[in-house]
């Protein structure tokens, strides 16, 4: 089997790694949770912290919000408000995250992930 590495778009910010309370997204090392989209990169403060999910509206088509080590249900009223804003949101470990970001990204989806650490 020949096994072909990703292509990403241009300005694309794939998440090339992760460990005990950091992320490495783009080549930089990112401390804490964050968001990753067509936006940018940015520090998450984790569920309570909506402002930066619904700031994706318009921008995004799927959320994937990463629980940390395990999958965990986000609250109902968050996954509410981001329905009402056109986000489809799909919760998941943050590894499982990362690595469902990356594949999208590089079909050149209209994807965003919410990652709190491991």
């Amino acid at each position: 089997m020949q096994l072909t590495e990703a292509q990403f778009p241009s300005g694309a910010r794939p998440i090339d790694g992760y460990g005990p309370g950091f992320f490495r997204i783009a080549g930089k090392v990112h401390e804490g949770g964050v968001t990753v989209s067509a936006l940018g990169v940015s520090p998450w403060r984790g569920l309570a912290d909506k402002a930066p999910l619904l700031a994706l509206a318009g921008q995004t088509d799927v959320l994937f919000l990463g629980m940390g080590g395990d999958i965990a249900p986000p609250p109902r009223p968050l996954l509410a408000q981001l329905e009402a804003a056109g986000i489809m949101a799909e919760a998941m470990s943050s590894p499982s995250a990362a690595r469902s970001y990356n594949v999208l990204l590089a079909e050149g989806r209209r994807v965003a992930c919410a990652l709190i650490p491991v």
